[in-house]
């Protein structure tokens, strides 16, 4: 017997709402899989339907899995939840022989070569990124149901990475290909346009399939493409056994094909729908659920017509914070000194995020991070130095450092060097182009900086010491920080989030700007994501310069206006944050670790060897019995601090950066024992 008393009351009218269309607008954080897995449980519990009679799409096999891992959890058993292309592929193997007869067909994993022999065909360049940016336009134009020949008029705002017409040449170019002596090939949406057409043309399939499946269940409706979309009305015919879940303040996917307009239509398809709002917000703090009304209440467009509010249900927490840094290596520093501080009191590091807009970004925070000692992990995208451009870059260096080249003026070697794989003075419209640019820049802005710090460097220092940043990389791992884009974070969630990067032309995104309004809408949307992942503790920054020293011409995000006051960093005055100096020689301290110790690394450690060594030694045999990394108890920055400072009683423990009061409980009783045991070093 399901208990719908496990939810709260518009979880419940949702779960218990009787068999027919059921709109579930569903907030961040608010237990819309916990509902939707009720709603189908109750369904079969209540003999409304039989579970092998149950299709629940998903949008990623990890949330198929999650969902039939809840249902098996509720003794429920045998429901087909499944992504639409895994259910269409199903589909379509068991009814191809009735629509197709001995045609035979393949699916077509990887698109990319065909593409490419498409655009040769029609006399354009067939570079890597090309192919790619081309690739997802015909991608967007079957997503939305364009062809090839209505692709050019069809365009409306969008952009396209080469000549529309060629587009179209290219796209029915590949089209065409996909035809062979020995049958079809088809790709991931002909699976959906074939699954379609055939429950569409034939009253047979039709029929059969619709005895096997009567009632179905749309995740993420607010991402649905026109061709989804088509399948479903297919898959239903004329009955209304629908329920779909969604929140169209989270359309963050337009670029391909994705609208909300079906969510935002629901009402009006089925006059006869019950529609659900569930705003109780269990992931996230009064203090971030109301900063992402701020953001989302200031959205505009029709999507902001089912606006959302979300109500903290979690017990307070800290105000989330705002912060303006003179330089991106700043901004990367202080954020990878606060992920210490959050570490040591006690945060795992696993729990802990930093989001940006755009790949690129990734770089400076990766640096940051490897410096500090701290582990992480780069989630949907290779490590920056792991990129295929990176390495091509410094291939072409070494390429350059085994001619006899003139390196007098290195940093125009590089932009030179770099021409051929992308690097331009403008950047490029293609999608997968600029962010190869983008990253093409990052480089060329690491390189300036080395420059900057080390004088007189040659090619074959240059190359020695970016070999020495990219070595420096911890390997991912699941322990670690997550570092990952915004659009990669989508449907995930963390103790502590860290916005960075938040400027006007990367969040929104230049392009974007061009664009006009709908596209700002969707940055601003991709902003209020960002802000629900966290659930306790989230940190917004931004810099008003690219590298140190830098004249400081960068404005703040726009989302942020009427949000946050005015930063001293942004009158040309340093961050309002308490000054560190080295308590030896009064230079200011640089480093995360540097700050934690309170030394700079030019001068020498007062601490007495045996005292960091038996105070590493127990952090080391804790983290084993735990089994955590070490720097999870302790880092070794910390351990430094505690055996030069040498506190004598727990206030005193309290001063030292990254033992709070959550470690003193823990572990302080044995950190005076040990620190008690050894004469000062004198």
């Amino acid at each position: 017997m399901i208990n719908l008393q496990d939810l709260d009351q518009d979880q419940r009218i949702a779960a218990a709402a009787p068999r027919g269309p059921v709109c579930i607008l569903a907030g961040a954080g608010t237990g819309k899989t916990r509902t939707i897995t009720y709603r189908i449980a109750n369904l079969i519990d209540q003999g409304f339907i039989s579970p092998n009679r149950v299709l629940a799409v998903t949008f990623t096999a990890r949330a198929a899995g999650e969902m039939r891992h809840r249902l098996n959890l509720m003794g429920i058993g045998g429901v087909q939840a499944r992504t639409f292309h895994a259910a269409a592929r199903r589909q379509l193997s068991y009814f191809w022989p009735q629509v197709a007869g001995n045609l035979r067909w393949t699916l077509l994993d990887n698109k990319f070569p065909l593409v490419g022999r498409a655009m040769r065909g029609a006399g354009m360049e067939s570079g890597t990124d090309k192919v790619r940016d081309v690739l997802g336009e015909i991608e967007w134009a079957k997503a939305s149901l364009i062809s090839a020949e209505q692709y050019p008029e069809k365009l409306g705002l969008r952009t396209p990475p080469a000549p529309a017409e060629k587009v179209a040449e290219v796209y029915a170019r590949y089209e065409r290909m996909k035809t062979t002596e020995d049958g079809v090939l088809l790709d991931f949406d002909d699976l959906l346009l074939h699954t379609a057409g055939a429950l569409e043309n034939s009253p047979a399939v039709a029929e059969e399939f619709r005895e096997q499946y009567r009632s179905f269940t749309v995740d993420e409706y607010q991402d649905v493409t026109p061709l989804q979309q088509r399948v479903l009305e297919a898959w239903l015919g004329e009955r209304d056994d629908l329920t779909v879940v969604g929140d169209a303040n989270q359309t963050i996917y337009s670029f391909t094909g994705a609208t909300p307009d079906y969510l935002l239509n629901f009402s009006r398809t089925y006059d006869n729908a019950t529609v659900v709002k569930l705003q109780r917000d269990y992931r996230s703090t009064p203090q971030i659920t109301s900063l992402a009304n701020t953001v989302i209440s200031q959205a505009r467009g029709r999507a902001a017509g089912t606006r959302l509010e979300l109500q903290g249900i979690r017990p307070a927490g800290p105000e989330p914070e705002f912060s303006a840094f003179d330089d991106e290596t700043t901004e990367a520093r202080e954020v990878a000194g606060r992920i210490l501080t959050l570490i040591d009191s006690g945060v795992p590091a696993s729990g802990i995020a930093v989001l940006y807009r755009i790949n690129a970004q990734s770089a400076v925070f990766e640096q940051a991070l490897a410096d500090a000692g701290i582990v992480y992990q780069v989630r949907g995208g290779e490590g920056f130095f792991n990129r295929a451009e990176i390495k091509q870059s410094i291939s072409q260096l070494v390429r350059a450092s085994q001619r006899d080249v003139d390196d007098s003026d290195l940093l125009r070697l590089v932009r030179r060097t770099l021409v051929p794989l992308g690097l331009s003075a403008e950047e490029p419209e293609g999608a997968r182009e600029r962010e190869r640019w983008q990253s093409l820049t990052a480089f060329v802005e690491l390189v300036e900086e080395l420059l900057t710090a080390t004088p007189g460097l040659d090619l074959e220092g240059l190359l020695q010491k970016l070999r020495q940043r990219a070595e420096a990389k911890h390997p991912p791992t699941m322990e670690g920080v997550t570092l990952a884009s915004l659009h990669a974070a989508k449907g995930l969630e963390w103790d502590a989030v860290f916005l960075v990067g938040l400027v006007d032309s990367t969040l929104p995104i230049s392009h974007a700007i061009k664009a006009g309004d709908e596209a700002i809408e969707e940055e601003r949307r991709l902003f209020y994501v960002g802000v629900t992942r966290a659930r306790e503790h989230l940190f917004c920054s931004w810099s008003l310069a690219r590298q140190e020293g830098g004249r400081k011409s960068r404005k703040r995000s726009r989302f942020l206006d009427g949000i946050v006051v005015d930063l001293p960093a942004e009158h040309g005055r340093a961050r309002s944050t308490r000054a560190k100096n080295c308590r030896s020689c009064g230079r200011p301290l640089v480093s995360p670790a540097e700050k934690v110790i309170g030394r700079c690394g030019q001068c020498p450690s007062t601490a007495d060897e045996d005292t960091f060594e038996e105070l590493r030694t127990w952090r080391n045999s804790i983290a084993r019995d735990d089994n955590v990394p070490a720097y999870v108890v302790f880092s070794n920055a910390t351990l430094m601090a505690l055996a030069e400072t040498r506190p004598g009683d727990e206030n005193e423990l309290l001063n030292v950066p990254g033992v709070g009061p959550m470690k003193i409980e823990k572990y302080g009783r044995e950190l005076l024992r040990i620190l008690g045991g050894h004469p000062q070093a004198g």
